[in-house]
């Protein structure tokens, strides 16, 4: 079975797959259209896979924020997978290309990778982490909401204690989703803060505390040095946490998210990507360039406004929402 056929079939296997793989193909529209009318123009263009097919294909990704090194890795891959099905015509292309996206966001790993590490029976720690603007504390309000949906008892801390109003946001949020959230005043050590949503979590027995962080990397030696602080208190007071440590990062602004990223990732142990705006942008080729160069999983995608519009990542979902429109019978 070819793997278009797979991918299609993958997601017809019940309603809760349907309804991701609808999400996915919704919210990733704008990349999608831009990508599918670049790729079926080369295919209809070219008829041999040739050096300049492959040139073409080279700018194509480029240009949809793949990231150069990603690019130069997947065509050198796709060369090799050229030669080894001995391919000639260009309308087998699509076939070889979908997997290999998959294949190089994944590596050597499988895709448990994706998966949150949520513990069992004891209290789960997530730090939040990223810069002022790329929807933080939307993306702690939408996760709180979507483990209170599954029956977990979650608390916020409030530790963006410099930005105006970042408070009050988490706060709102806590509202929305029926969750408490710890905080002290504005401008108060995050630490502290940090360090006060452990012990009501544990006196409330929660399931899951998530910690907001601020983000003003203007100040980046200051900014570094604070969240290594609150790490430390994490781990002081709860050995082996923080469980998860999420970096926001907005799609939209492309190539900067990556150097963002490598600043966040000297400073803490990043596990995972949550890509905001998702659905904003045409390059979503930004979720393999990061996964790839930085060797970093996604774990959240932003695929629209709504409350559940934050989807746990699926790289098949994803490659899925980029071809679906090259899927139909």
């Amino acid at each position: 079975m070819s793997f278009m056929k797979k991918l299609k079939d993958k997601f017809k296997q019940n309603k809760e797959e349907e309804k991701v793989t609808k999400k996915y193909k919704e919210g990733m529209e704008k990349t999608r259209t831009s990508f599918s009318s670049k790729i079926n123009n080369l295919l209809a263009r070219y008829r041999s896979v040739d050096e300049d097919f492959f040139e073409e294909l080279e700018d194509i990704l480029i240009s949809a924020d793949v990231g150069v090194t990603t690019v130069m890795d997947l065509i050198d891959e796709l060369k090799m997978e050229v030669k080894r099905q001995n391919i000639k015509e260009t309308d087998k292309m699509k076939e070889v290309i979908s997997e290999k996206l998959v294949e190089i966001y994944y590596g050597e790993d499988s895709d448990q990778i994706e998966s949150m590490n949520i513990q069992n029976d004891e209290l789960t720690i997530i730090l939040v982490v990223g810069v002022n603007g790329v929807g933080k504390t939307t993306s702690i309000g939408k996760m709180a909401y979507q483990f209170k949906q599954e029956g977990k008892r979650v608390v916020l801390a409030a530790g963006d204690t410099f930005r105006a109003g970042a408070i009050e946001q988490l706060e709102e949020w806590g509202k929305r989703a029926e969750v408490d959230v710890i905080k002290q005043s504005a401008g108060s050590d995050p630490a502290a803060v940090i360090f006060d949503g452990i012990k009501a979590a544990k006196s409330r027995k929660a399931d899951v505390l998530i910690c907001d962080t601020a983000g003003r990397l203007q100040n980046k030696v200051n900014l570094m040095n604070e969240l290594s602080k609150v790490n430390r208190v994490i781990e002081r007071e709860v050995p082996g946490a923080p469980h998860e440590v999420l970096l926001v990062l907005d799609a939209t602004t492309g190539q900067n998210a990556l150097s963002q990223a490598k600043t966040f990732s000297e400073a803490t142990n990043v596990s995972g990507i949550v890509l905001t705006k998702l659905d904003g942008t045409a390059k979503g080729g930004i979720v393999l360039a990061i996964r790839h160069e930085l060797n970093i999983p996604v774990k959240y995608v932003g695929l629209g406004e709504q409350v559940g519009d934050l989807q746990e990542f699926d790289a098949h979902a994803f490659v899925y929402g980029l071809f679906a429109d090259m899927l139909q019978e």
